[in-house]
């Protein structure tokens, strides 16, 4: 990840999260994603009941894993979460997520559109919203 600011979570692997082999299933890391964004938009001052009760939601429109080494049932990872874009209409998030021993699981990203909460269409980035995740992202 590059030099900004990034929020990092902890998440202990629960059994319903592994394979029969104690191996994480891959849709776990989804998960994990959104656990990470959700704790990255809280530290930036802008957490997602804030934004639902302005009216906007930040919605998925693609998502993006590549896994390189396997986390398993009982460890404890680490989910380090970053601003990678914030354009006029939506965001950018990437995220690593980080075995015990420091090494990589799994890197990601998931692309995002703004929505008006009542209507589900698509709409402008709200300006409050936008400078605080940039400014929280530059650090």
């Amino acid at each position: 990840m590059s030099e900004e600011r990034r929020v990092e979570t902890e998440v202990k692997v629960r059994y319903a999260e592994t394979d029969a082999q104690g191996v994480v299933y891959h849709g776990s890391y989804v998960v994990w994603f959104e656990v990470g964004r959700t704790e990255y938009c809280e530290a930036a001052g802008y957490p997602y009941p804030r934004m639902e009760a302005e009216g906007v939601q930040i919605v998925v429109v693609d998502l993006s894993a590549r896994f390189r080494r396997p986390a398993r049932y009982g460890d404890v990872v680490r989910v380090a979460t970053r601003l990678a874009a914030i354009r006029s209409r939506g965001c950018t998030f990437a995220y690593r997520v980080f075995l015990p021993d420091g090494g990589l699981a799994v890197e990601g990203e998931t692309v995002h559109v703004f929505v008006d909460a009542a209507t589900g269409r698509t709409i402008a980035a709200p300006e409050p919203i936008r400078s605080a995740l940039a400014a929280f992202a530059a650090g």
